[in-house]
């Protein structure tokens, strides 16, 4: 008689279960193995803990539980919420105090302007002398730096130039201009769900955010000290290092709707301008400055990146640019990408001639391709996470599509390349609602090699690195993700980053430090962690 595979997977099963009962041996010593296997391998799940880090993960998973016992009682869970509504509750938690103390090691996967809580960007930098503003003809605002004021901009691109003060003067309650002002840097919203109602929309807006932010950052002095004030942040939020997508004044964006709206160069007060070098160099000098007054902080590399909306010809002249800036700053330039949404620009293939061209020189450019930030499945865009890997990706960003392409994963795990997982960031962008679904569930119950990022946390109203790992830590590894997951995350950061081999040691030591007293913290209660 022919078997079918249900009927084979059923005769299978019952063949266990009468093996058991003949040999005696009770069900639930298989049951036991079966889930301390799966356990271990979960990230993490092979780490051997110290007795202190036990204590401590003792400490960690009866905060864990309690809180989703109550989450279960209340049905009001964080990472099932929209992030907007959930971020209150999430810095209500016990959880995120531990995760905010703890030493993550690296972020890996963050954008130039997108990594400082805007706050500052109101309060101190909209308040600076010749700061001027005007609306697109969408509504967005633009801001430039200028003395005197700007020439008159393009109906098609601007209104008239405003200077920002005299504005002021002229309100009644500047208070709810400024707020606004952060209104228009950020994507929070009451009812986002509702206000976004697909992801066309929210990129419309998220882009839009960027194209505000982007007159007041490339003014020179604040560009310096935007990096700075990021670098802080994260160092804060115990963070030893970062790499960071920058632009470095792409010359234009091809067809991209906000090409003629974008400020694409550092700029002075007078108009001059400035090129990627010298945005290259600035970067730096300031994260080795910060480095040198914050011992503990490793530093900063950038990976210059394109807008893939342009064109192969265009990409192959950035391509150039990267190699080029790559000989005069090996230690800061890591490599390069294509960034803006997947779903609207050119595929990685479409763009394979440009990308190409390291290869065929005989240069060493590595590759960190956003790849996969999409919820199609089939289309040349979803197999960017394919061409990621034949193009030789050092990592992947993203990689939300990573679980409907059982090749990729087979070649991500055999050639140990990571995605980069950012939460929040697909949460709000309209890739997945509840983060417990979250793709990376499957990929982290069986150890595949990630990281944790926060992309834009600016923009979507976060801050550092520790919402996302909560997000990851509480809802994505599911209940029972331990200390043991948390430490694989901060080693993987470290190990995927683009650092030497000597600068990778010399920052796990510098983690390790930070780590144990952490872990000592945590097990004996102390102040600190509160």
């Amino acid at each position: 008689m022919l078997l079918t595979g249900q009927t084979k997977w059923s005769a299978l099963l019952l063949a266990i279960v009468g093996s058991s009962l003949c040999l005696a041996l009770p069900l639930d010593d298989d049951r036991r193995a079966l889930l301390r296997k799966e356990k271990m391998l979960h990230i993490g799940g092979e780490l051997l803990l110290t007795e202190q880090e036990e204590l401590a993960n003792e400490k960690l998973m009866a905060l864990k539980n309690a809180e989703i016992s109550q989450a279960m009682k209340k049905n009001q869970f964080p990472p099932s919420m929209h992030f907007f509504q959930a971020k209150k509750l999430i810095e209500e938690s016990k959880v995120f105090q531990i995760l905010k103390k703890m030493p993550k090691g690296a972020a890996l996967h963050l954008h130039d302007f997108g990594i400082l809580s805007v706050d500052w960007l109101v309060k101190n930098v909209t308040y600076r002398p010749h700061c001027h503003f005007c609306f697109t003809p969408r509504g967005d605002l633009k801001f430039k730096f200028a003395d005197p004021a700007p020439p008159t901009a393009k109906p098609e691109n601007c209104s008239e130039w405003i200077l920002l003060a005299k504005y002021r003067r002229q309100l009644q309650n500047v208070t709810e201009f400024d707020n606004s002002l952060l209104q228009n840097f950020t994507l929070v919203l009451e009812n986002p769900e509702i206000a976004y109602s697909d992801q066309a929309v929210i990129w419309a807006r998220f882009e839009s955010a960027f194209i505000a932010v982007s007159g007041l950052v490339h003014y020179a002095p604040v560009f310096k000290e935007y990096f700075t004030r990021g670098l802080e942040e994260f160092y804060e939020d115990n963070v030893q290092y970062l790499e960071l997508r920058a632009m470095l004044n792409p010359i234009h964006l091809g067809s991209c709707f906000f090409s003629s709206l974008y400020d694409s160069e550092v700029y002075e007060l007078n108009g001059q301008t400035y090129d990627q070098e010298w945005s290259l160099k600035t970067y730096q000098e300031e994260a080795q400055k910060f480095a040198k007054d914050h011992p503990d902080f490793i530093g900063a590399r950038i990976i210059y990146s394109d807008h893939r909306i342009n064109d192969v010809d265009h990409i192959a002249d950035s391509v150039q640019t990267a190699m080029k800036l790559r000989v005069k700053f090996p230690e800061s330039m890591a490599g390069f990408d294509l960034v803006g949404q997947e779903d609207k620009g050119h595929s990685l293939w479409q763009l394979k001639e440009a990308l190409l061209l390291p290869a065929t020189q005989g240069f060493d450019l590595p590759y960190f391709f956003h790849a996969g930030e999409t919820n199609w499945q089939g289309t040349s865009i979803d197999e960017n996470i394919l061409d990621a890997l034949l193009l030789n990706t050092t990592r992947i960003g993203h990689g939300f599509a990573m679980g409907k392409h059982p090749m990729a994963r087979n070649i991500s795990w055999n050639r140990d390349i990571p995605i980069e997982v950012c939460p929040i960031s697909n949460q709000v962008l309209h890739l997945v609602s509840d983060l417990r679904n979250h793709p990376a569930a499957s990929l982290m119950s069986t150890g595949h090699p990630m990281v944790v990022s926060s992309d834009d946390p600016a923009v979507f109203g976060a801050k550092g690195l520790s919402y996302d790992f909560y997000e990851a830590f509480m809802g994505i590894g599911g209940i029972k993700a331990d200390l043991r997951t948390l430490k694989q995350l901060a080693l993987n950061s470290i190990k995927y980053s683009s650092l030497t081999v000597e600068k990778k040691k010399i920052t796990k030591e510098v983690w390790q430090k930070k780590w144990d007293k952490f872990v000592n913290d945590l097990a004996r209660g102390n102040e600190a962690m509160k």
